[in-house]
């Protein structure tokens, strides 16, 4: 007969356990923290606001005074850099709860109640698959036009299937399993097993997965802005700035420095999203 599986809470104790020992895990959160503390402080780190001009110090390489430099409108760069994660940050996080709410949601009552459920679900789900994911954001945020919340509609609005399909694999394979089964015998309602003795089995893996599309959502979110479907000029986003960087390549740093910033949280949420799949796999917490 097979064994119970591990109790939330103790995975839970077994994954800060593993992070203390795992440098990756530290690297990870050590360059997500520092960004929240610079974004959230950024009116204490920087001067102005991110929109305010100087026409005396247009396009000045990095200094003491502008440690990123300024744009071609006099803006300091690294005050924009710190109000644009402001924008981008929040953005992305929005973007992979929805999707993972909604995922979690369809993927769940597909695969434990099966049937026309499942395939209403299912097909759905892959017609939306059938197309990239940045495609078909791009497509909404045309039709609904370039806003900060419109690139938030929809990037949400594509996000959701690939949860669906973890979901729903996750569930199938459970369902038929002994504790499963011997929780429906003993006279539970099928939600509360759903919920209450399958789902503590499936969120790991799902989290692992919004750890990681953080990053990605970060990333698509610039691209739609860089694109123009995105924020709109003169607020500060990463994307955005990217952009405006292009039409000033000799000098460097306009589009150099917020586009570290992407590459430096995809990177972090990437590292974040590979540790706490090590310190939940009870094969792996432990032994690396």
């Amino acid at each position: 007969m097979s064994s119970l599986p591990a109790h939330p809470a103790a995975a839970a104790r077994r994954g800060l356990m593993f992070a203390r020992q795992d440098p990756q895990m530290t690297i990870a959160l050590a360059i997500i923290v520092a960004w929240l503390v610079a974004i959230a402080g950024a009116g204490l780190f920087t001067r102005g606001g991110p929109i305010a001009e100087d026409i005396d110090v247009l396009l000045q390489a990095p200094s003491a005074a502008h440690p990123f430099g300024t744009d071609q409108l006099g803006r300091d760069v690294l005050r924009r850099v710190l109000y644009g994660g402001q924008a981008s940050l929040p953005a992305a996080v929005v973007v992979v709860c929805i999707g993972l709410a909604v995922g979690t949601a369809l993927g769940a009552a597909a695969g434990y109640l099966g049937g026309a459920v499942d395939e209403v679900v299912m097909r759905v789900t892959d017609m939306v698959l059938a197309f990239p994911v940045l495609v078909l954001a791009m497509a909404v945020a045309a039709a609904l036009g370039a806003s900060l919340s419109h690139g938030v509609v929809a990037l949400a609005a594509v996000w959701w299937p690939q949860y669906v399909r973890v979901c729903r694999g996750l569930v199938l394979d459970l369902r038929e399993k002994e504790y499963v089964v011997a929780s429906r015998a003993s006279g539970r309602l099928p939600l509360h097993t759903l919920y209450l003795v399958i789902m503590p089995n499936v969120l790991p893996a799902l989290l692992v997965m919004a750890a990681i599309d953080v990053g990605r959502a970060i990333l698509y979110f610039a691209t739609l802005s860089f694109l123009g479907l995105g924020a709109k000029p003169p607020q500060p986003e990463w994307g955005a700035m990217v952009s405006s960087g292009v039409d000033v390549m000799d000098q460097w740093w306009v589009a150099t420095f917020p586009g570290l910033a992407i590459l430096s949280l995809v990177f972090a949420f990437n590292l974040l999203g590979d540790s706490i799949r090590d310190a939940l796999d009870p094969w792996l917490g432990g032994r690396r």
